[in-house]
């Protein structure tokens, strides 16, 4: 994710994560079709559907999502708040070194997120 977000600078970099509830074992990069892609992502749906398509079929499950923040900030901003629905995905966040974890909900930063801890394995 990191080496992704480096080479995706000055747009965000953004992806799937997948595991179980408190363990992130993949993660993929997804194209950002987002028409503002430094300052937004929007992870490509065909992407996304061909996860939920995999995840039925007995795949991997598909436990959350990742972006980068070029600007440094690894916090959730507004606008992550206003495209997360309070489902209990995780959100990583990268941000210059830092990288975060939040779950989406309906508690926490902007009403929406949920600091996780997100330790190396």
């Amino acid at each position: 994710m990191k080496k992704a977000s480096a080479v995706a600078a000055p747009r965000e970099a953004c992806g799937l994560l997948f595991g179980a509830d408190d363990a992130i074992i993949a993660f993929s990069q997804t194209a950002n079709i987002a028409a503002s892609p430094e300052t937004r992502f929007e992870i490509d749906p065909a992407a996304l559907f061909a996860a939920l398509r995999a995840e039925r079929a007995g795949g991997p499950r598909l436990i959350g999502y990742w972006h980068s923040h070029p600007s440094g900030d690894p916090l959730p901003s507004a606008t992550d708040a206003a495209m997360a629905a309070p489902d209990g995905k995780l959100w990583v966040i990268l941000g210059g070194a830092a990288v975060t974890c939040w779950r989406a909900g309906t508690h926490g930063r902007w009403d929406r997120f949920g600091p996780e801890v997100l330790e190396a394995v």
